[in-house]
């Protein structure tokens, strides 16, 4: 809204809405029950740490928009080359999204559900009530895992114990089933993704979504430092007694601060705007997404609770 008032541009809310209407749906997938934080992670650090992360991201998350719909603009959908290809594989990734939230629908209407003990990373063996559950067809199992529930799929592989094996069972389901809606969307329209999209870009002005994208990381950059990095480490000396412990989702929020920094200086300095900056805008969301799925989903450590 605060963007359309600013710079009356509809397309751009086009484009974000269905990106955040995917995350929405992606996160509701998961699992409502609420179990209590121990006592050492409650602090009010912990909502002002996760709120104000969010923010950066969701602000992040408009550049991005403004990046692909320039792209889609900009790229000439009648060549082949390493643009269109890049491009496309975005979309496929969207897709993905999507995938996961059709796979996940799909299994949970017929109350799929596998049941396994596994060993952990301390060498204990899990069954009856520390059993793993799968609610899709286990194609990656538990680190020596065994099925408990008879006439189910056995895994094709299995994974060490420091990899959340359910998880990574789901993003596997996820490229599955989106590979297959992009193949479908593709023999419907007889085109790219991104072709399909061009016509809507038809009336845009590409220097304003430039500006768009570049003042969304100006405002979103800080408020992302203030969140996932300050707020978080006072946090953890709080939670952990130490502001930093090098844990999956600590490393890929500096290395995405880092992105996002160097965008900045590329942007500043080096003159980078237009279709540099756009793809940068997009690679940017990309570590992003990396960090809260598959960083969440597929890596234990610290924040494997989130």
């Amino acid at each position: 809204m605060v963007i359309y008032f600013l710079y009356r541009s509809a397309v751009l809310g086009l484009f974000a809405l269905p990106v955040a209407l995917l995350l929405i749906a992606y996160a509701s997938m998961f699992p409502k029950d609420i179990n209590p934080l121990v006592p050492s992670l409650r602090s009010y650090w912990l909502q002002i740490h996760v709120t104000t992360a969010a923010a950066g991201e969701a602000i992040l998350a408009v550049s991005f928009a403004a990046g692909l719909i320039y792209l889609v603009k900009s790229t000439d959908q009648q060549k082949s080359n390493w643009q269109t290809f890049w491009l496309e594989f975005v979309m496929l990734c969207l897709i993905c999204i999507a995938g996961f939230i059709v796979a996940k629908s799909a299994f949970g209407l017929f109350h799929y559900k596998v049941d396994f003990s596994w060993i952990d990373r301390n060498g204990a063996k899990n069954t009856g009530e520390n059993a793993l559950v799968y609610h899709m067809p286990a194609v990656i199992g538990p680190h020596d895992g065994e099925i408990l529930t008879a006439g189910r799929m056995k895994p094709w592989f299995y994974v060490p114990a420091f990899i959340n094996a359910v998880k990574l069972n789901t993003v596997l389901w996820s490229v599955f089933s989106g590979m297959i809606l992009y193949a479908l969307v593709r023999l419907a329209a007889r085109k790219r993704i991104g072709a399909l999209l061009k016509p809507l870009t038809k009336n845009l002005n590409l220097d304003l979504m430039d500006e768009i994208g570049y003042r969304s990381v100006l405002i979103g950059f800080p408020v992302f430092t203030l969140g996932a990095l300050i707020f978080a480490m006072i946090w953890a000396q709080i939670a952990w007694s130490k502001f930093w412990s090098w844990d999956p989702k600590e490393v890929w929020a500096l290395v995405t601060w880092l992105f996002y920094a160097a965008f900045l200086h590329l942007r500043m300095s080096r003159g980078w705007q237009g279709e540099k900056s756009a793809w940068l805008a997009v690679i940017g969301f990309a570590i992003i997404l990396f960090n809260l799925i598959a960083v969440n989903l597929v890596i234990a450590g610290l924040h494997s609770y989130a």
